[in-house]
Formats: C-alpha cells, structure tokens, sequence
C-alpha cells in the first residue's frame, strides 16, 4: 500500500534533500543538520516511523548516504536486479533503485517483490520469463558462518576524500567487530580513476538527461543540474572513450581482487553529517573537494564496478550522529550480501556503543516548524 512521495533535491541531483518547492529535509537525531540525499526524505521517513519500507534510487550513493545518516538500512543491488526502463542511456547502470528499510530483513524481503524479470532492463537478463535470481529468495536470508569468510576492511578505498571523524568511528566499529570475524584484512580493490571515471559518465548521463531541459529553461534549474550539465559538455569524444575503457579495466580489477576475498567493509559516507544549509562539503578535514559529488566518493567506488552495496546502522560518531557501515560483496552476489548484512546487523545490536536507537521523537514534536528557519526554500 503506497503511502505517499517523499522529498527529494532537485531531480534527485545532489547529496542533500533540499529543493525549491518543498523546502529542506533535515535530520531527525538533529535538525540543524543534514539528512543527505537524494533519497534522503526516505531515510527520515524509516527513521520517524511513518513506515516500514521505502525506496530510493542510487547513482554516488544516494539511498546508501541518507540511510547512513538517519540510521536505517539502504541496498543498492547489482545492475538488473532491479530492472528500470527509465534510464536515459540504458546500457550505462550507474543508476539503480534499491530498497530501504528499518532492518536488513526488511530489506530482503522488498527487494523479493522489487526483482522481477523485465527485459526493458538491458541488465535484467530474462530467459523463458526467468532471470538468473530467484526474487523470493530475498525474502527468506540463510545464516552466515562470518569466521569464515575473508573480509576487507578499508577507510577510504585508498581515494576517497574522508573525514577524520569518520575514520576513528570506523576503527572503532572494525575493533568491536572483529572478534566475530574471521581473516580480517586492511586492503581495498584498485579504484585508480575512480574520480575521472565517475565524474565523465556522470557528465554524460546529466547531458543526456537534463541537457534540453537546461537548455529552455536555465532561470529554473538548480547548480547541481546546471554544474553537471555545463560539466558534461566540457567533455569530449577522447574524454568519454578514456572513462569507458578505464571502467572497463576497474571492472577487471575488482573481479580479481575478489577471487581472494568475500566482502568489504567500509564506512558509507565520507563526512558525518552537517548543517543542512550547507549544498555539499566544498572541504573536508581543510582540503577542498573537486566538485559537489566529490564527497560521495566512498559510495561511487562500489557503483563503478556494479557490485551490490548496503549500509546498515553502526552505533554513533562522536558528534552523536548515526554512523553508516557499508558492506560490499562480488557483482551478482546480492543475496550474500544481504545475509552477511544481517549477520552483522545482530552482532551490532548486542554491542552497547554501537547499538541503534531511535530520534527523540518527542522533541522533534516539540520542536518548532522546519519550515520556519531560514533558508528553508533557498540555495
């Protein structure tokens, strides 16, 4: 039963839920801060109870970010499994749906009824009305032996730009976790030309997609669409053959490196969250960031390699804000994924620091209209 729409940035363009139609989403463990984006009106819906699933689309992040932020789960699954017609350029999946939920079996069981056969979806491969997943496995997650799997663990993907807060807290989470764990490795795949490559393609999709639109009405779109439109244009015929075949060998990497490995662990987000007045982190820890979705570097990493991510709840950083743990697991592994997702998730919850608990719903009844501070309906 659909209960409504939720907020959203601008053509769900951008890391933080602010539009200027319906105003900023903020965050329900603090409203002076962020609840990211783009599916960030989601995440604070799961978080306040208003129900028990949602969805969210995801290119750099944008279901993983917001569930990270408001504490709650966000899976991006592999390319297909999904299947989505709408894709402006169909044989280019960096753009995908994926539940949200409350808890990882939550999760599991939407994406049973979210994966369908659907050939509309280059991605979605259907033969004689079957894919290659059963979707209502998702529903029902075996048990997972985390002794024996061979788990990597890394801070920053060895490129992304990330926050000091977030590497202690993600250090800390890794000690407290790594007793239930078997061969625990700091390592990472080789994102070399992570940034190029995502900002390239990026760049295409947006010209593909908001390009006229930006074109017949520039007084009415926003700086990220802009940005990324002017951006995109600025690439040419070299630049887009360069970021196709350096995909192309990512894609290769990161199927070898996980011939000796299960899964990754990684924080979610690069920053904890910050004031939602703020469009994107122009720095972080004091250098700058090379665009607005700079920050989003920890999600894109996973995304250019079409490997199925999740991010569930892992205790609280030292601000007081909910931290995001990511799980990554080889391509097509979705199912896996999940399960070892929801093993960790229980391990979490006997784990006091680390623990989820709810908003202070009463003060946020309490509090005065979101709507009432300034800057609510302006960039």
């Amino acid at each position: 039963i659909p209960l409504g729409k939720t907020n959203n940035p601008e053509w769900s363009a951008g890391g933080n839920t602010r539009n200027r139609v319906y105003g900023a989403t903020a965050n329900p463990y603090d409203l002076t801060r962020t609840c990211a984006g783009s599916s960030g009106g989601s995440a604070a819906a799961l978080a306040c109870g208003y129900a028990p699933l949602a969805t969210g689309s995801d290119t750099g992040g944008s279901l993983r970010n917001p569930a990270a932020y408001c504490g709650v789960v966000g899976f991006r699954p592999s390319p297909g499994v999904v299947p989505g017609d709408k894709r402006g350029i169909g044989l280019v999946p960096l753009s995908t749906s994926g539940p949200m939920a409350r808890n990882v079996a939550d999760a599991g069981l939407m994406l049973s009824v979210l994966a369908r056969p659907d050939g509309r979806d280059p991605f979605t491969t259907v033969v004689d009305g079957r894919t290659a997943w059963e979707p209502s496995d998702f529903a029902t997650l075996p048990p997972v032996d985390l002794s024996a799997l061979r788990i990597a663990v890394t801070e920053d993907y060895g490129f992304a730009p990330t926050e000091s807060i977030v590497r202690d807290h993600f250090r800390k989470a890794v000690a407290a976790l790594a007793p239930f764990m078997g061969r625990v490795e700091d390592t990472t795949p080789d994102c070399t030309g992570a940034d190029r490559i995502f900002a390239v393609l990026r760049g295409l999709l947006f010209v593909s997609t908001h390009g006229t639109r930006f074109d017949q009405h520039p007084d009415k779109v926003g700086p990220n669409v802009r940005d990324n439109v002017i951006e995109g244009r600025g690439y040419g015929a070299d630049d887009f053959a360069a970021a196709f075949t350096d995909q192309t060998a990512y894609y290769l990497r990161w199927q070898d490196w996980f011939r000796d490995h299960d899964v990754i662990l990684s924080p979610a987000v690069t920053v904890s969250p910050r004031d939602w007045h703020e469009l994107y982190p122009a720095e972080i820890d004091g250098k700058p960031t090379q665009s607005y979705y700079h920050w989003l570097a920890m999600a894109y990493a996973s995304t250019l390699a079409g490997h199925p991510s999740i991010t569930v709840p892992c205790g609280f950083d030292v601000n007081g804000m909910p931290f995001g743990l990511q799980i990554v697991g080889r391509r097509h592994a979705d199912r896996a994924v999940l399960a070892v997702a929801a093993e960790i998730e229980a391990i979490i919850a006997s784990i006091p620091d680390l623990a989820p608990r709810a908003p202070d719903l009463a003060a946020l009844r309490s509090a005065p209209p979101l709507s009432d501070a300034p800057g609510f309906l302006s960039f």
